[in-house]
């Protein structure tokens, strides 16, 4: 067989040479052991937790060692994607805090090594398809899909390994003659890779996070360009991580059956095969087992899920960063105040088996995170958040800022500040009593006499000019005075002894105010609306008596 000449049959626009086009990407100027990774998701629609695990070890290795970290969109199945789905990814990841340097925007492409959409690259990929068929090592198949379907029949009934291979390799060493005869007549080829492996033969393999592999060789001829010139992502990876200088490649551990594969055709193609981080899948308890999350079972699995639910971007970005470095968390007991990047992070300490998914656990994270920002930034964040998801609150909130952030600085600051909030959803049944609109109305457990007596009590005796220590003595005041005790330890001993406590007092006044039994400090509350909104507050619960 002449492969230069079948390869000028199969690709006679292509001209340029596959020195040409590596001439157009030149190698990067970076520091010695920096890292240029990237992230290419295909464009489903659907953006999933385990992206941003991918992206956020892709942008710590990149970053870290002062390289590159850049993203790729991967559209060569045209029947997976969604419509707009591309621009649903880049604004996902921007808003999970994942920084690229270079790659696909909303706007187009930004950098060199462009295009970073697949679909705009097949010229690029047929120059080097044209270089492996003038080599011998691929070729055109003009199988249809009934004879491949036949085939697939066969071997499942001989329980045979299913593919193109060997004996049904029918195309792999065909006539020119036959070749030109199908060309002539119109019919439809794809271009498989000429496999030399065998699956008795084994080697080694170092992978960053699964450590040394014993890999099988790869036999099938996989396909390596479609019917319609687009390549698969096999061929398609492997160019584009070699012209786009991709030192680190990191990916779900579901690739590894075609990692044999991929050695093999990067060695075929004369590049430098990168390093491999696979990671492994992230898993949750379903019983007394464990399950991989998924995207039909389990909600929390879209990252659309947390932004909809308010979980703060840097609280999922802490909580994913414990699941990627079991060290994280003794590393942030020690730097209480400094930001999650100054973390070293380390592939190596990714739990090769995967990450359990506890959703307590983020909460408890989030609630941390939450606690340590100032009113400042949980305003701006929950506005940002309830602009979207709850508009009429958010227009509350923008009504007037000042009385917004006063609440939310309840408890804010010190050594143990308040954690009253986990998502920015928790923020309206929190604070949401401190507008009219959203005040529920009391309702008391004790005696209508008792409780107009409580109240009436407090009204004559409020004044919005006292410290807290006087307020509260005046509530003991009248603890004592409708016959309730303010000695909490004798009512522990010998509750039957006292009809009430200072504690119950306290409630019918904070249900009067707030319409709720918890709420942040009550004293607090009450300087924060005023002597007027206190006041007729205390008059709206009294008439609700008669």
């Amino acid at each position: 067989m002449d492969y230069q000449a079948l390869a000028e049959l199969l690709f006679p626009d292509v001209t340029e040479t596959a020195e040409e086009v590596e001439a157009r990407f030149p190698k990067r100027n970076l520091p010695e052991g920096a890292v240029v990774s990237r992230m290419a998701p295909s464009p489903t629609g659907f953006v999933h937790l385990g992206n941003l695990v991918q992206g956020l070890v892709s942008e710590r290795m990149a970053h870290q060692s002062g390289g590159v970290l850049f993203l790729r969109v991967e559209d060569t199945d045209a029947k997976r994607e969604v419509p707009g789905a591309v621009e649903v990814l880049i604004s996902t990841l921007k808003h999970y805090g994942i920084h690229f340097d270079e790659g696909a925007t909303m706007d187009g492409d930004s950098g060199i090594y462009g295009p970073y959409r697949q679909r705009q690259r097949a010229d690029i990929y047929h120059v080097f398809a044209k270089k492996l068929v003038s080599e011998g090592k691929a070729y055109p198949c003009f199988c249809t899909e009934e004879e491949l379907s036949a085939m697939r029949l066969e071997q499942e009934a001989n329980k045979e390994t299913t593919g193109y291979y060997g004996k049904y390799a029918v195309w792999r060493d065909r006539s020119m003659e036959d070749i030109q005869e199908q060309l002539a007549a119109g019919n439809p080829w794809v271009l498989r890779f000429r496999s030399e492996g065998s699956i008795e033969n084994q080697f080694k393999f170092d992978d960053l996070v699964k450590g040394k592999l014993t890999i099988t060789e790869n036999d099938v001829d996989h396909v390596l360009l479609k019917s319609d010139g687009i390549p698969t992502y096999h061929f398609a990876h492997a160019v584009d991580d070699e012209l786009m200088r991709t030192t680190h490649v990191v990916r779900g551990d579901e690739w590894l059956p075609s990692l044999p594969f991929h050695i093999q055709l990067f060695k075929a193609l004369g590049f430098k095969l990168p390093k491999y981080v696979h990671i492994g899948p992230l898993m949750k308890m379903d019983g007394n087992s464990k399950r991989k999350l998924s995207k039909r079972k389990d909600p929390e699995l879209a990252l659309t899920y947390y932004k909809a639910e308010g979980f703060p971007v840097s609280a999922v970005y802490e909580y994913v960063t414990t699941l990627l470095n079991s060290n994280y968390e003794d590393w942030r007991r020690a730097n209480p105040d400094a930001a999650p990047q100054e973390f070293k992070f380390s592939p190596k300490k990714l739990n090769p088996a995967g990450s359990l998914f506890d959703y307590a656990k983020l909460v408890d994270v989030s609630k941390n995170v939450i606690s340590r920002m100032s009113a400042g930034e949980v305003y701006d964040q929950l506005v940002q958040w309830a602009e979207e998801f709850d508009p009429e609150f958010g227009s509350k909130l923008t009504a007037d800022p000042d009385y917004a952030k006063k609440i939310l600085a309840i408890g804010r600051g010190g050594k143990k500040p308040r954690k009253d909030l986990a998502v920015w959803k928790d923020a309206k049944p929190y604070m949401g009593f401190f507008y009219d609109e959203y005040l529920a109305a009391p309702v008391f457990e004790f005696d209508k006499a008792l409780v107009s007596d409580v109240l009436n009590r407090f009204l004559a005796g409020f004044d919005i000019s006292d410290d807290s220590g006087t307020w509260f003595d005046k509530v003991k005041a009248i603890t004592a005075a409708v016959g309730f005790t303010t000695d909490m330890k004798a009512y522990k001993a010998n509750p039957d002894a006292f009809p009430g406590t200072v504690a119950d007092v306290s409630t019918i006044i904070r249900l009067a105010v707030t319409g709720q039994t918890n709420s942040p400090d009550l004293y607090t509350v009450m300087q924060i609306l005023g002597r007027e909104q206190t006041e007729a507050r205390i008059r709206s619960a009294l008439n609700t008596l008669n």
